[in-house]
């Protein structure tokens, strides 16, 4: 079927008057399920409407927001697969050098807050068209929130943007209630009653199933009445139980949260998956280099959605959901036989997950009549005796894609919960895991080892990472093969001191571990850590939380995992004596300034960190 139309030539090609929906992205335009943009695109042409593409717009003027002359349903405006700030900066604030979703990896084609300046230039462009915004920037960002990059509170996106409704979530069912409305003739101010949307409201009608939440100003002003804003929402965020929440602003103005969409289940998914995609970034990028991104994604499939592993830091609580729905078998391998025909296949299907790989379906059968437990988590701090734990049909669908014509192997490499692999009893999975889908490491995050920071990232106890460790060391030896562990780690979580660095920085150096990856904690909107960032407080406890919110502090957090690196000895050692710890300057300083003595008496690298420093650029 081709592309959609990104030109006004290509729509006039297509025999379109006019589109009914222009989709406005901050990423260039790629055509892969990975991409929300696709998805939505692909959905709404399945269904009937014409929609052409306007990929990372000149924002400067109103005029390439009106390229295709007006939408007759709407704008459809995202930031792209990342917020928009979070592409542009570090954790340290400082200016990215590259964007890995526009075309040559060039940065700055995009604005920042790319979803306000977007929905704004085109409310210019067309005063009366509606204005629906999405997508990650927009999720996160639909009621009052904390922003790291103005280190304060923000209103909710719907109004700075000035658009008609906010999807939240996964758009797919909403997007489809929403086209259908304006196709009736609806205005969008009247549409306020869609699931996973919210809306704003002059007035409000209060019922049983309706809580308001504490007043913008409220929060603004008060970190506790922040905490119990965040307390309330992180409550409300499934399907079945969750209420409606209203935030109220100012007299008569109002932003409503509607309660979530259902999940897609099986079929439904397979439907959105199996939609016509090119699979790949649009043509015109070419000569600038393509797209980046797509090399991490071209040759993978999307088995599931959602997570009920329900880590502190992580935003997926908040935009997927707790409730894990799959595909089918059938429609996963016939993905993969489809990617065996496509050009620059090599014999490798580089993952088959999702959000975590191995969760394929809803935590326990509980959550499917009344929705994920409000006061407790599937895995954390134990996990729940009500879970089911079971990988046979994950190892059913691997076991087939391994037998496909042309496949040479299956990686894995969307992420492993070990701590759910540990509570299944059977070592079926692991042992194939080991076997057939990694090649020499497996990556893992076990995110720190100090019980007290693992406390506040809701992560199982280290005892838990030792376990699996020995467990998937043993495995391997049975197997007659020499592969190693990786953790990823989190430097200056909430709850993280300088002594559970030091705690962290030990244990990398007693068990050889040589990290991958380390990310110093980026406070995004809707966590449940980035509550705890700016409040200094556990919303679910309303303990207080001691947070590294100095530069100097977090850099020296950092630092600490990386010890072995003679660029870190500087802030390894005033970590260290800032902490008291100057006993152990002769095991966790390296580079310049030691002296030869030290360096004598210093253990010879075990054989893990000669082999992870060799393959630390391998994947799983």
């Amino acid at each position: 079927m081709g592309f959609l139309p990104i030109t006004k030539e290509e729509c006039e090609a297509r025999g379109w008057e006019q589109p009914d929906f222009v989709l406005i992205t901050g990423d260039g335009y790629i055509d892969h399920p990975s991409f929300g943009t696709a998805i939505i695109s692909r959905l709404l042409e399945s269904r009937g409407y014409k929609v052409a593409i306007l990929s990372q717009p000149d924002w400067n003027s109103k005029e390439d927001f009106m390229r295709f002359g007006r939408p007759r349903l709407g704008f459809l405006i995202n930031a792209g697969n990342v917020d928009s700030m979070v592409n542009h900066y570090s954790v340290f604030k400082h200016k990215r050098r590259t964007d890995a979703y526009s075309p040559g990896g060039e940065i700055g084609r995009r604005p920042n807050r790319a979803v306000i300046v977007y929905s704004n230039r085109a409310r210019e462009a067309y005063k009366d068209v509606p204005i629906i915004i999405g997508g990650i920037e927009s999720s996160l960002r639909r009621l009052g929130h904390y922003d790291y990059w103005d280190d304060s509170v923000r209103r909710s996106i719907l109004l700075d943007a000035k658009a008609d409704i906010l999807i939240y979530g996964m758009g797919e069912r909403a997007i489809i209630e929403i086209a259908e409305a304006l196709e009736s003739g609806i205005e969008s101010k009247d549409i306020g009653w869609i699931r996973g949307t919210c809306v704003k409201s002059k007035e409000i009608y209060m019922d049983e199933d309706t809580l308001m939440l504490p007043d913008f100003q409220d929060i603004a002003e008060s970190k506790k009445a922040y905490a119990e804003s965040f307390a309330i929402q992180y409550k409300n965020n499934d399907y079945i139980i969750a209420k409606r929440l209203v935030e109220k602003y100012s007299e008569g103005l109002y932003v409503v949260q509607n309660p979530p969409q259902p999940p897609l289940e099986t079929q439904e998914l397979d439907d959105v998956y199996e939609l016509p995609y090119e699979g790949t970034y649009h043509p015109s990028y070419e000569a600038l280099g393509g797209i980046p991104a797509i090399k991490e994604v071209e040759f993978s499939i999307i088995s599931s959605r959602g997570c009920f592993g329900g880590c502190a830091f992580c935003a997926l609580t908040y935009h997927q959901g707790r409730q894990v729905r799959g595909r089918s078998k059938e429609s996963i391998v016939n993905e993969a036989k489809k990617l065996t025909a496509v050009q620059g296949f090599k014999g490798y299907i580089h993952d088959v997950g999702g959000p975590t790989a191995n969760f394929r379906v809803a935590a326990c059968e509980k959550q499917l009549t009344k929705g994920v437990c409000t006061h407790k988590d599937c895995l954390y701090p134990h996990p729940c005796n009500q879970m089911s734990v079971d990988h046979k049909e994950y190892l059913e669908i691997l076991r087939e894609l391994r037998g496909i014509e042309g496949v040479k192997k299956v990686f894995i490499r969307s992420g492993i919960r070990f701590d759910y692999v540990m509570a299944d009893k059977s070592d079926e999975f692991l042992r194939e895991l080991c076997k057939y889908h990694i090649s020499g490491i497996l990556k893992v995050a076990p995110e720190h080892v100090s019980d007290r920071v693992l406390s506040y990232m809701h992560k199982p106890e280290k005892k838990v990472f030792e376990e699996f460790s020995s467990k998937y060391k043993k495995i391997n030896e049975q197997l007659g093969l020499k592969q190693y562990l990786i953790p990823y780690l989190i430097s200056s979580h909430p709850g993280s001191t300088l002594e559970d660095a030091i705690e962290l920085a030990l244990f990398l150096s007693d068990n050889g571990f040589v990290p991958d990856q380390v990310q110093d904690f980026y406070p995004t909107p809707g966590t449940l850590a980035t509550c705890m960032y700016h409040t200094e407080l556990d919303p679910l406890t309303m303990k207080k939380v001691y947070v590294a919110k100095s530069m100097e502090e977090k850099k020296m957090q950092r630092a600490l995992i990386h010890f072995n690196k003679p660029e870190n000895h500087g802030l390894v050692k005033a970590a260290l004596v800032k902490a008291g710890r100057e006993d152990l300057f002769g095991k966790l300083l390296r580079g310049p300034g030691r002296s030869q003595n030290d360096r004598k008496k210093e253990p010879r690298e075990n054989t893990n960190r000669q082999i992870a420093n060799k393959s630390n650029k391998r994947r799983s």
